[in-house]
This record gives structure tokens, C-alpha cells and sequence, in this order.
């Protein structure tokens, strides 16, 4: 793909009348810690228009995504911070700073808008190039980017980077929604459940997982004092891989479902992600094919705003949750018949749990979870 008049501008958030930010700083708890090294979370929406040509998106489309980003940003300012560590501190912070901006990325591209935004196959390398950098140092990692594309006389498209150290999926998701709302309403402030919460008193680490779980990060890193933020080197894609989309249907969950329920006595959690998790893990396994004997493994996250003891906010802001998984298995319970009931009962099972596990115990699986996926085959 070829973009071109790309230009970077920076977004400040709008002025606040009610207060004047001299600095912000917010401590990683255990939820964020896990995620400090790895690479960035990725998305590209797509947006198809029947009048967009480059007048009309640089005269109304763009100034209004500009404004009502300056807007929103109000409520999510550590999206123009950094994650800083500093070595007199135990663990890294977000630390936003009263000029601190997002860079927002403008381009264009005669690639096939169609092909791309659908659900057929497309190479992964066209969709990274709809997607912003997001710088990273060894002491200071950018925690958010965008960057805005047009497709003349078909759509736009935005792309989203995000430190993963700084928020999780459902952030993300809250943002991007907060951000639609402004946008469409032409309003300069956000409902309630658009709100974030950043109160982070709310998560309290009673038995030192901050320092376990920085402890297991380090050691994958292979240095046990670093503070370095580089994060692990991520596997180059080349242009052969392709990406799409299959889609399960209410109808393709319910049959299987069904399934399930005549052939199990075991599996009781029967949920959407349940079945479609389990339905495409044993796809991904015979696919794979091998000995039947190979070891797999396979992980999940778990949400727990609402599995503490203390339930947070759903509009929390940050990461709440932790990997779960099932590791070391036998390719073999998957590519028999049964192979998909049997991988519905065991995230059944994983799921049930999730109610009456304690943190604790996932930190602890987190740590052993890296040790198990060295030595599977596929996961």
C-alpha cells in the first residue's frame, strides 16, 4: 500500500473551565503490569461514505473528528501521557503533563476500500498501514496514537494504537464510543457511562502482587532489575499473510449449542464466547494437523470489574483483567469427534471459575502460563 499526503498534526484536549491540569500521574497496578512489554493493541475501524471526496473530508469530516477529539480528551488525558518508570520508583506510572498531546496521523490511499474493510481475505500488511507508530524508549513508551485515512470517493478510516500497559479492550472501547458520541451529538460533554473512572484506591494489593507479577515480567525479559520499557520483539508479517473474517451466525451458535448438550453432562456454562472460542480452537488444531501427540495450549482473558470484592466501575479506566488458560494438552482431544465438546468443557469449566477465583491465583497462572506456552506447539 502507498499512502500519500501524509502529514502528523497533534490533538491537545480542550480547555477546561473548571480546572487547570498541572500534572497527572497513575500508578500500573497488578492488572496493567502483565501487559507492560507487550506489543501494542491494534484496531482499524472503517467507515464507508457515499460523498467523500477529498474537499468534503478535508473541509467537514476531518475539522469535526479533530474537534470532538479535543473535546473527549478532557475526560481521558492519560491518552496523551507516557508510561514512564522511574528507578527510584517500584513500578511505572502514567504520567501526563499539562502540554501533552496525541498525534493523530492524516494520509491517504488508493488501496481497495472494499477488500480491505470486508470480510474476505486481505493482506495484513495493508491493514498495519492504516495503523500509527507508537513510539517506545527504554524510559518512556507513548500510550496513545491514531491516524486518519482517506479512501477518495469511498470511506476513511481510523486506526488505533494503545499501549496495552494503559488500558485494556473495554477502555478502549468506552473511548471510542465516548469519542462517536461527541462527535455525532455535537455536545461537549459525556453521559455517565461514557465517564471514565480512574480511581485506582479501588484495587488493593493486600499480598505484594505488584511486586510478583513485576518480578515474572522481568523474568521473561531475562533481566531481573531492568526498568526498561522496549518491549519484547514482536514476529515480522510477511506479505503473504492474509487476514478474514468468519462469521457464526445465531443460528451456527445455537446448533451447536445443541450439540453440546446432547453429547456432554459436564459442560453447563453454554455461553456465545464458550461455544465460538471452543468451536474455532479445535478448528485451529485440525487445521494445524501434526502428531496427535503435540502439546497445545490455548488462553482467554478474563474481565474482573465485577469479580472483585469489591466490584469496580464499569466505566473503569485501565486494565482489569488477567490471562486464563488451559496449557499443555494432547493435539488429539481436539481432532477427534469429540475433539469440539471436549474443548467446550474444559472453557466451561475455566469460566465457572472465574466467579470464585481468587487474583491471586491468576497472577500466579499468568507466571505459569509463559513457562507452559514454550513448550506447546500452538496456542
Amino acid at each position: 500500500m502507498t499512502l500519500h499526503n501524509t502529514k502528523v498534526i497533534r490533538v491537545t484536549p480542550a480547555a477546561n473551565s473548571d480546572s487547570v491540569l498541572n500534572s497527572l500521574t497513575i500508578p500500573l497496578t497488578f492488572f496493567d503490569l502483565p501487559w507492560l512489554l507487550f506489543s501494542p493493541v491494534k484496531r482499524v475501524f472503517f467507515y464507508k461514505l457515499a460523498k467523500s471526496t477529498r474537499e468534503h473530508f478535508h473541509s467537514f469530516i476531518l475539522p469535526k473528528l479533530k474537534l470532538s477529539l479535543s473535546l473527549v480528551l478532557r475526560n481521558y488525558l492519560p491518552l496523551t501521557g507516557h508510561i514512564t518508570w522511574d528507578p527510584n520508583e517500584p513500578k511505572p506510572s502514567i504520567v501526563v503533563s499539562p502540554n501533552d498531546t496525541v498525534s493523530v496521523t492524516i494520509a491517504e490511499t488508493n488501496s481497495n476500500f472494499s477488500l480491505l474493510s470486508g470480510y474476505g481475505q486481505c493482506p495484513v500488511s495493508e491493514l498495519h498501514d492504516l495503523l500509527p507508530e507508537l513510539p517506545v524508549s527504554d524510559d518512556s513508551a507513548t500510550v496513545f496514537s491514531l491516524q486518519i485515512t482517506l479512501f477518495p470517493n469511498e470511506g476513511f478510516s481510523i486506526g488505533l494504537a494503545a499501549h496495552h500497559a494503559a488500558l485494556d479492550g473495554k477502555s478502549s472501547t468506552i473511548f471510542v464510543k465516548a469519542w462517536a458520541h461527541i462527535c455525532k451529538e455535537e455536545v461537549q460533554s459525556l453521559p455517565e457511562n461514557l465517564t471514565p473512572s480512574y480511581d485506582r484506591s479501588l484495587i488493593k494489593d493486600m499480598t505484594g502482587l505488584d511486586e510478583q507479577v513485576i518480578k515474572t515480567v522481568r523474568s521473561m525479559k531475562g533481566d531481573k532489575t531492568s526498568t526498561s520499557l522496549t518491549p519484547f520483539l514482536s514476529r515480522e508479517i510477511g506479505n503473504d499473510v492474509v487476514l478474514a473474517t468468519l462469521v457464526l451466525s445465531r443460528d451456527d451458535v445455537e446448533r451447536l449449542r445443541e450439540r453440546v448438550k446432547s453429547e456432554s453432562s459436564s459442560a453447563d456454562h453454554l455461553s456465545t464466547f464458550v461455544i465460538a472460542y471452543a468451536y474455532v480452537w479445535s478448528c485451529f488444531v485440525k487445521a494445524r494437523g501434526g502428531s496427535s501427540e503435540r502439546s497445545v495450549s490455548f488462553l482467554f482473558v478474563g474481565d474482573f470489574r465485577e469479580r472483585l470484592d469489591q466490584p469496580l466501575p464499569a466505566t473503569y479506566f485501565g486494565n482489569c483483567m488477567f490471562p486464563i488458560g488451559s496449557y499443555g494438552r494432547k493435539a488429539g482431544e481436539f481432532t477427534e469427534e469429540k475433539g469440539f465438546v471436549t474443548a467446550v468443557e474444559i472453557l466451561s469449566e475455566l469460566v465457572k471459575g472465574l466467579s470464585s477465583q481468587k487474583v491471586e491465583t491468576c497472577a500466579k497462572g499468568f507466571a505459569d502460563s509463559f513457562d507452559s506456552v514454550k513448550e506447546s506447539t500452538q496456542y
